[in-house]
């Protein structure tokens, strides 16, 4: 798979995708990184641990996140995109859902758009993809969970990511594009969070790359009872399992510490 100038082993390797949320209410790392210089600065300690992508977000999607505008995020988001494409040569993922701030942020420099949506919030979004050539990954998500619960988890959630992908189709995005996200954390309870974990294998029937994105998320501190900063070794556990279960990414924080557990954990399966 190519991703910008980049070419991504997807069956054989297990590739990290670094998070870097320029946002003031992230829930592990807000206000960090919300100013260029510190956002450079993280950028390139990431790539110096390892990260093979850099994701940058700025809208937090945490449970209570309120919506940002348009103009708020692209004013969060472009200027960094353009600084990490001047001084680094690194594929770039926007985390955006919205169309108007994935145009402007693939003109800047993005070479992915990463979609918690699944192309199911705004309608012109798919299209923006195809047109751009860009790459995208696309996570599962429900709007209304309460009201259309789940009979079958993973059978419900692969037919959910059945939609996305035929959404995608009809745009034009090319299916070898494409990456898939179970969203864990995202509509799911604790226990389907796990299960999505422990069934990862299953997503590969729908032909794309599998991205799992855990990282300090609510399923490590409620299954460890644990707040977000204390959740490294959890998500460390939820890597091996993407290894194992062959998944082509994972996207998280603590990047040295992931990239280790990926090639130890890629060793000892080569091995075998």
């Amino acid at each position: 798979m190519k991703i910008g100038t980049k070419e991504f082993d997807v069956k054989n390797k297990t590739y990290v995708m670094g998070i870097l949320n320029v946002t003031p209410d992230s829930f592990s790392d807000g206000g960090r990184w919300n100013n260029l210089d510190a956002a450079l600065k993280h950028t390139q300690q990431m790539i110096l641990e390892g990260a093979d992508i850099i994701d940058v977000g700025g809208e937090s999607t945490r449970p209570g996140h309120v919506q940002v505008s348009e103009m708020q995020e692209l004013e969060r988001t472009i200027p960094v995109i353009e600084k990490i494409r001047e001084n680094f040569d690194i594929p770039i993922s926007i985390d955006t859902y919205k169309s108007k701030v994935a145009d402007e942020a693939v003109r800047a420099g993005a070479d992915l758009v990463n979609d918690i949506w699944g192309l199911k919030y705004d309608a012109a979004l798919a299209g923006v993809i195809a047109d751009s050539g860009a790459a995208c990954c696309l996570m599962h998500n429900r709007s209304q969970l309460q009201e259309h619960p789940y009979q079958d988890f993973m059978e419900d959630m692969l037919s959910d990511l059945r939609d996305t992908l035929e959404l995608a189709e009809k745009a034009g995005i090319a299916q070898d594009k494409v990456i898939l996200d179970p969203g864990i954390g995202f509509a799911k309870t604790v226990e389907n969070n796990l299960e999505a974990i422990r069934c990862l294998e299953r997503l590969h029937q729908l032909g794309c790359p599998v991205l799992l994105g855990t990282s300090r998320k609510s399923v490590v501190g409620l299954t460890l009872d644990l707040p977000a900063g204390e959740r490294l070794e959890g998500t460390l556990v939820t890597t091996v399992f993407a290894v194992m279960k062959r998944c082509a990414f994972v996207r998280v924080h603590d990047v040295k510490e992931n990239v280790r557990a990926i090639r130890m954990a890629e060793a000892i399966l080569k091995i075998g």
